[in-house]
């Protein structure tokens, strides 16, 4: 199969696809890869460390999509790009469909078929791609949390641990997945003190298992949740409803019984975000203050280290990207129900219940699309 390669053009995007250790896996398998000019440079990769592989260096996003049957990106397409997909492509990569609609539209229009990470599943009905970049937004958005709480950056001028005498930062932290665990670990780690919300006894039985009486548990709830952030220096927005929009459980009256200077992370603003206040930024411009709180929803958080990321990023998807590349796109997800699970659209066809919902789209079952 013909691999296409793009460098990402998403705002201080500096992740990459694939590694020169993963393309040379798929050349030795007899597939072709094309890479875009530069594709690499934010990780460090040249051009020549492509080609050292057997890949095959091409100048523009333009002739990748000539080239290529299967386009390998991170991020979702930007405009530009969906301009140059069509009906003999098959991409992969993170979509995030249900919050960028004017996105999906142009894919469907394209009649492409688009394969989302983040609704890959595993045996485990767990989210094996989107894993590994919830677990480093997690880590991030402590540092984050901690940073912006510094008055020089318009924070309430506190120390997420304190000191002796005087009291650490109070984090409360809306989602126990892989993204709020990791956010909380590392405010656990810093000394703050944790209050973690979510609706499955289950995720808090466990976290309990690990945490002990480290961090307080709570159900969430409206009340209790309304309660929490009365006091809270920082939230850390970490909710997921793969697929689909984020629920809207912060509103804004509970954001503006915040103190001032105090800090939401929104780290689930890829689906549209937990606060009705929050809104995506940009490495650019990652903050803006509403009723004097700040808000980070930076979209690409793990685009900030990309190094980590893109090691981390490469080793879930390249399993996935082999059936793809040996079998197209039909048979290799008809052979294999966890990769079915990520096929978002299938020539003009919504194939995921859940983005089906939040686009209000009509839904084609997966099955029914690939037969």
């Amino acid at each position: 199969m013909h691999i296409g390669l793009l460098r990402e053009i998403k705002n201080h995007e500096y992740r990459v696809g694939l590694t020169p250790a993963s393309i040379r896996i798929l050349v030795n398998e007899g597939h072709r890869v094309f890479v875009e000019k530069d594709a690499g440079l934010g990780v460090r990769i040249s051009d020549a460390d492509y080609q050292k592989v057997g890949a095959t260096i091409l100048p523009s996003a333009k002739d990748i999509f000539a080239e290529a049957e299967l386009i390998i990106k991170v991020k979702e397409p930007q405009l530009e790009e969906c301009a140059l997909i069509n009906s003999q492509h098959t991409l992969f990569c993170y979509l995030h469909l249900a919050a960028i609609p004017h996105i999906a539209e142009k894919l469907l229009a394209s009649q492409c078929v688009a394969l989302a990470y983040e609704t890959v599943t595993d045996i485990n009905g767990s989210l094996p791609l989107l894993a590994p970049m919830s677990m480093i937004a997690g880590r991030l958005s402590t540092q984050v949390a901690a940073h912006y709480l510094e008055k020089a950056q318009g924070g309430r001028g506190i120390l997420m641990g304190g000191v002796p005498g005087i009291s650490p930062a109070k984090i409360v932290v809306v989602g126990g997945g892989v993204l709020g665990s990791q956010a909380a670990k590392i405010a656990v780690g810093m000394g703050a003190e944790v209050t973690v919300f979510d609706q499955s006894s289950k995720r808090l039985e466990l976290l309990e298992e690990r945490y002990g009486t480290q961090i307080r548990l709570r159900v969430s709830e409206p009340h209790a949740l309304a309660e929490a952030l009365l006091t809270a220096d920082a939230l850390i927005g970490a909710v997921l409803v793969p697929g689909s929009s984020t629920p809207k459980l912060i509103s804004r009256s509970m954001m503006a019984s915040m103190q001032q200077g105090s800090v939401i992370v929104d780290a689930s603003i890829d689906q549209g975000g937990c606060c009705e206040s929050s809104r995506g930024t940009t490495f650019d411009l990652p903050i803006f203050t509403e009723a004097g709180v700040i808000h980070y929803c930076v979209t690409n958080m793990p685009g900030g280290v990309p190094l980590t990321s893109t090691g981390a990023l490469n080793h879930a998807t390249l399993p996935f990207i082999r059936q793809l590349a040996k079998k197209g796109y039909q048979k290799a997800c008809l052979d294999n129900e966890y990769l079915r699970n990520g096929l978002n659209l299938c020539q003009g066809q919504v194939t995921h219940e859940a983005v089906a919902v939040a686009l209000g789209k009509p839904y084609v079952s997966q099955i029914t699309a690939l037969l």
